[in-house]
């Protein structure tokens, strides 16, 4: 299971780097929870354009994180892995979404099947990056709610929330093969 962060899983505040100012959206602990106990391993892949811009640092960036950790301990929710795009947008790099480089190191890392993931976002930036790694994509409508306008593409589902998510993953699932 690939997430967004800022947007899908936490309040998107433009160049997040004060763990002060993490805040979980509603449901999402719960729905990362049971995409947890469907067997799905949680992996998180995020643009930080801010460190490339000197914003804040990769250290700013990881005290983030510890705040999001600790925000999903009453869900008993484990990210598997976080990866990040620390570039500009004017720098050419093959890791910062919607190129796939992040995915495909993931993918690598830790022996999973693009075919059978879900990419979970909030902007059309993520279910560009799912397209491109042939997975299927889930528009949340939290954050941006793919208001971004940035790609021309439609989700494979479009649900309120992760909980949500999580529900039709579960329903997907379920469908005979």
């Amino acid at each position: 299971m690939f997430l967004d962060r800022d947007g899908t899983i936490n309040e998107d505040i433009e160049y997040l780097h004060e763990p002060e100012k993490f805040s979980l959206l509603p449901g999402a602990g719960e729905g990362l929870r049971r995409l947890q106990d469907m067997g799905y391993r949680l992996v998180i892949v995020t643009n930080q354009t801010g460190i490339g811009l000197g914003y804040f640092t990769k250290e700013d960036f990881y005290r983030v994180n510890r705040q999001m950790f600790k925000a999903l301990a009453p869900y008993e929710v484990k990210i598997d892995k976080i990866y990040f795009c620390p570039h500009n947008i004017t720098e050419k790099c093959t890791c910062r979404k919607p190129e796939i480089g992040l995915i495909r190191r993931a993918q690598e890392d830790l022996n999973l099947d693009l075919s059978k993931s879900y990419f979970i976002g909030d902007q059309t930036l993520d279910i560009e990056t799912g397209r491109r790694a042939g997975m299927k994509t889930i528009l949340v409508q939290t954050g941006k709610a793919g208001k971004d306008g940035q790609f021309a593409v439609q989700p494979d589902f479009q649900v309120k929330d992760l909980v949500e998510a999580a529900e039709v993953i579960l329903q997907e699932e379920r469908k005979p093969k």
